[in-house]
Order: C-alpha cells, then structure tokens, then sequence
C-alpha cells in the first residue's frame, strides 16, 4: 500500500465497500452487543427490590450513577486515542480494549458489590481503547475516498446497532426474566467473540493501525504540511485542572448522593460545590480553546471550528436520546401497560418473532457476503464468527419457544422443559419486558439506515445544519408524543398503564433523528480534522457525546422531583422545547458554517 492510495481495500468489494469494513461491522456488532445489553439492564438492576435480586436504589441514585458511568465511557476514548495515535496502534488499543471489557462483564456476572463496581471500571477503561479506534480504521481506509464517508459510517451504524438490538433484546430478556447474571454474563460471551474475529483478521487492513514507527510517524508528517501548535507549560497545567475537576466532578456527582453526602469532595465549596467545579472546568476549557483556535491556520482553524459547533449541538441531542435506557426505561416498567391478552398476545408473539429472525437472516446473510472474499484467508476468524451466529440463533429460538410456551401457545414436556430450562407456569401470561422498547431503536436503524444511506449519496443530500435540524426536531416530536401519552398520569403517581403505543413512535422518531446526527457527525469528524489529529479529535467528539451523557443522567436524576410536582408529562414537555430550540439554533446558523466548512460537504 503506497501513502496516498487505498485502492486495495476495493478491489473485493462487499455492497460496494471493503471486506475490511465488515470486519470492523461484525466486531463492532459484538462490541455494541455487550455494551448495550448490560447498559439495557444497569437502571432495572440498581432500582430492582432485593426480593428480585436488584439493590433497591432510587431513581435519582440510580440516574446519578448511569450518567457518571456512561459519561466516563466516551471520555475515557480521550486516553485510548492518545495511547493508538503515540505509543500501540489502532489494532492494539483495539484488542487491549477488547479485553479488559471481556472482564468487565466477567466480574458484573459475579453480581457482589465489589465485582460490580470493579466490572464498571474495566467497561470504562475497556471502552476508551476500543471505541475510538475502530472509527480512526475507517478514516484511514477512506482517506481517499471521502464521498463514500458517509455511505460507510452508515453501514457501519447498521453493525453497531445490530449488535444493539441482539444484546438488548437476549441480555435484557435473560436479565429480567431469568436472572441478573446471565444477562451481563451473556455480553461478556459476545464481547469475546468479537475480539477474536478482529484480532485474527487483522492483516484485511494492510499497515492501516499497526503499532507508530518512526517511519510512519515521519510519513505523516511529512503529509502533513498544517502550522504546528504544540501546548506549552502553562496551557498543560490548565488542561490537568481541567480535567481533574472534571473527573472529580463526574465521580463525586453519584458518590455523594449514594453516600448521603457523607463522601462529598466538593463539599467545602457549600451545597452547590459541584456546579462551581464543573463551571471553572468549562469556562477553562472554552478560554484555552479560543486562544488555541488563534493559532492554527486560518483554514484549519475554521474547519476545527466547525467540529466544535457540531460537537456542542450533540451534546443536547446525546442528553435527551439518551432518556431511552433512563427515564423511557422506567416509564415502560413502571408506567406503561405491558401485559397483552386475547389477539394483542397473539399479535405481539408473532411480531417479536419476526423482528427477532428477520434481521438475524439479514446479518447472517451479509456475513455469508464477507465468507466469500474472506474465508480461504481467515478460516480460522471465519470459524469463530461463524459460531458465534450459531450460539446467538440458538438463544433466540430458546427465547421465543419459551415466549410462546408461557403465553400458553405452545405444549411442551416435563423433560423438554427441564432440558430447555424453562419454568413451568400454570397461568398463560404474555408480558412485554421493559427492555423490549428500547430494541426498537435498533431495529428501526436496521430497517431505515440503507434508504439514509441513499438519501445522503443522492442530489437530495442536505446540508450538514440541515440534517441536524432535522435530527432535533425528530428528536422533539418523538419526546411529544410520550408528553402526550402521559398527560393524564396524575403528579406523584408511582405506576400507571399508558398504551405501549406512545413507546412505539417515541422510538421511531428517536431512530431517524439519529441517523440524521450521529453517524453524519462521526463522517464530518474524519473530513475536517488533519490525518494527525484524527484519532485524538474522534477523543474530543467522544468529550462531548460524554458531555451529553452525563446530562441525560443529570435529567433522569431529577424525573420523580418534577413528576411529583407537575405531572410526568411535564418533563418530558420540557425535553421536548429543548430540542425545538437546538434545531433551530441548527438550521439559522448554516450559512456562517457553511463557510467555516471550506466546501467540505
């Protein structure tokens, strides 16, 4: 492979991509498979009474700890990206990654208080060397192809969210209705399975994410003709206050509701110490940054202006797409009707299977597409891969026999029960699990994410502002209709029965607006930002989807005060004028984007 051509990657095209980007697709799919799996089943777990196996946390508390942990996830990607672009390579950092999420999982299917907090903090350290690294592969696989960006993040999106789907669909089902630790165990399973895939197909990628030498590490320099912005003594000393306060901040956010403030590191600043870190932190890093920003070229400068704009409009859109595992999740538990009878039984049954088989078909079938450019080469990957399809298709039929069983639609022996480890019931029962809802999302993604795919290569294709305008008012319209839906749940009601409709379109919605943003941010990302800076920059726009993390934390922290106080529909009023506002800030400020963008589409 010669520095300015990536022709050999499209040589054997699958779907008119490189084998390499299915590769990447399947283990990023096993990836997503573990990561939202467990995350589908953190709030239920820490609410859960002890009766049912859970910590009997409250809403608040729970919400504190989901943000914090998920908001770490992305900002942990800062230290993986620095460690694959200066010292082990994408592959690596990859791998390294890989592992130490394997364990991650291992130890929260110990399920004691010690395994539990441990397995949290090898999933964020976990993350931070996978995630950002993965994206930085395919940049470089694309360097040279940048109108096909957007077509293969999207398909890449498909992968991510197919692994979404499966690991809440088969985690949060075991999860709920078998017990607590197969369903994080199960992800663990998973998260091995695709570590093995890639690091044994790795060679598919050429020099792409091998470990920096000293000749690579020249090349792209060399390619790289931008001024050189190196931080100087004191700028390093205020991205180490910066960033301590930050952790210290996000730790001490959950640390000191669990504790009753007993544990409280803010605590000499008064009640509001917290907010007066974080604060500092932020007006610190907006200063360094502006000034940093003046000392770039003027077209580099602009162009990193632009990712700056997009990385703080996704910062709103992550903090309310991401009620789906928070406070979405708590009103499918608890405020919505899931216990389906008579003919809406039968309906959901034979829905639930489709939606379960359909798309395992349609992941199999591409994976027999990757088989016929790859096995000769990776048997061995191919092997395994191949597995693992095997053990997900037979969890999945297990599922639905034991589905159609309990709803009293189908007869099985003593024997068979026992063989197949399913309880016997006496009463037919066909009850929706809560996590159910939120695999909608992924499989509305699956579904719609080839007909974006068309609409954002087509003469139709709007402007970047556009689609996040876009994104923010479908965002806005599906948080209406749950407001809608729970308009006439009384304030301080702890249980209601809303139809499972209002779910239903909020998810809808929710899939388009994020094919509108995430996937299109991630492609702009890899367009404006120089080669050097690649991996580093992807750690930045993970920064603020962490951002945004914890701010969906920060607002599922604080739905029981205002339902007690306004009603349930309320909040999710307010989430809703919120996003109409982001859309509009959007769309009114393309013009001055468009020309810090420097005709990069």
């Amino acid at each position: 492979m010669t520095q300015n051509t990536t022709d050999q990657f499209f040589k054997n095209p699958v779907l008119g991509h490189p084998s390499g980007l299915f590769v990447l697709f399947f283990t990023e799919m096993w990836e997503r498979f573990s990561f939202y799996g467990m995350r589908s089943l953190l709030i239920l777990f820490l609410t859960a009474s002890a009766m049912d196996g859970g910590w009997e946390w409250s809403r608040e508390n729970a919400s504190s700890l989901f943000g914090s942990y998920v908001g770490l996830v992305y900002l942990s990607t800062m230290l993986g990206g620095y460690f694959a672009d200066k010292i082990i390579g994408f592959r690596w950092a990859v791998v390294v990654g890989a592992c130490l999420m394997t364990l991650g999982h291992a130890s929260m299917a110990v399920e004691t208080e010690f395994s539990i907090y441990l397995g949290l903090v090898l999933l964020v350290f976990g993350n931070g060397f996978f995630k950002p690294n993965m994206t930085s592969i395919i940049s470089e696989m694309y360097k040279d192809r940048p109108e096909k960006k957007d077509g293969a993040y999207t398909l890449f999106y498909m992968g991510v969210n197919a692994g979404a789907f499966f690991g809440i669909l088969l985690c949060g089902y075991l999860g709920e209705k078998v017990g607590w630790s197969y369903g994080f165990g199960l992800a663990g399973i998973f998260m091995f399975f695709g570590m093995l895939q890639f690091w044994l197909s790795q060679n598919i990628f050429g020099e792409i994410g091998l470990k920096p030498s000293a000749e690579s590490k020249a090349k792209v320099q060399a390619a790289d003709t931008d001024t050189r912005n190196p931080f100087t003594p004191i700028q390093l000393g205020l991205i180490a206050i910066m960033a301590t306060l930050g952790l210290l901040w996000i730790l001490n956010a959950p640390v000191s509701k669990i504790s009753g403030g007993k544990i409280d590191v803010f605590g000499f600043l008064g009640e509001n110490g917290n907010s007066i870190a974080i604060v500092t932190a932020l007006v610190l890093f907006i200063i360094l940054l502006a000034y940093r920003f003046t000392q770039y070229s003027k077209i580099t400068k602009e162009k990193l202006m632009a990712v700056t704009f997009f990385a703080f409009l996704t910062i709103f859109f992550w903090a309310i797409f991401e009620q789906s595992p928070n406070s979405l999740t708590i009103f499918a538990a608890d405020y919505t009707n899931r216990v389906l009878v008579g003919n809406w039984s039968v309906i959901f049954l034979v829905i639930n299977s489709l939606i379960t088989i359909l798309p395992l078909a349609i992941i199999t079938w591409v994976l027999t597409l990757l088989f016929k450019q790859t096995f000769k080469q990776y048997t061995l990957a191919s092997v395994i891969l191949s597995t693992s399809f095997v053990i997900i298709w037979a969890i999945a039929l297990w599922m639905l026999a034991k589905d159609y069983y309990t709803a009293g639609y189908l007869s099985l022996s003593d024997g068979t029960l026992e063989f197949l480890k399913i309880d016997k019931v006496t009463e037919p029962l066909t009850e929706v699990a809560a996590t159910w809802f939120s695999t909608l999302n992924s499989l509305f993604i699956i579904s719609l994410a080839p007909l974006f795919s068309k609409w954002w290569e087509s003469k139709y294709n709007p402007s970047v502002n556009f689609k996040y305008g876009i994104g923010m008012a479908l965002l806005a319209l599906g948080m209406a209709c749950v407001a809608f839906g729970a308009k006439d749940i009384e304030p301080g009601a702890k249980t209601a029965s809303v139809s499972m409709i209002w779910l239903i379109l909020v998810y809808l919605f929710h899939t388009m607006s994020e094919l509108c943003i995430s996937p299109v941010g991630l492609s702009n990302v890899s367009k404006l930002v120089p080669a050097r800076m690649i991996a580093f920059m992807f750690g930045v726009w993970y920064l603020a989807v962490a951002i945004g993390m914890k701010g969906a934390g920060m607002f599922g922290e604080n739905i029981d005060k205002i339902a007690n106080e306004h009603g349930l529909s309320y909040f999710f009023w307010m989430l809703t004028l919120i996003s109409i506002v982001v859309g509009i800030f959007a769309i009114v400020m393309s013009p001055v984007i468009k020309k810090l963008m420097h005709g990069v589409k």
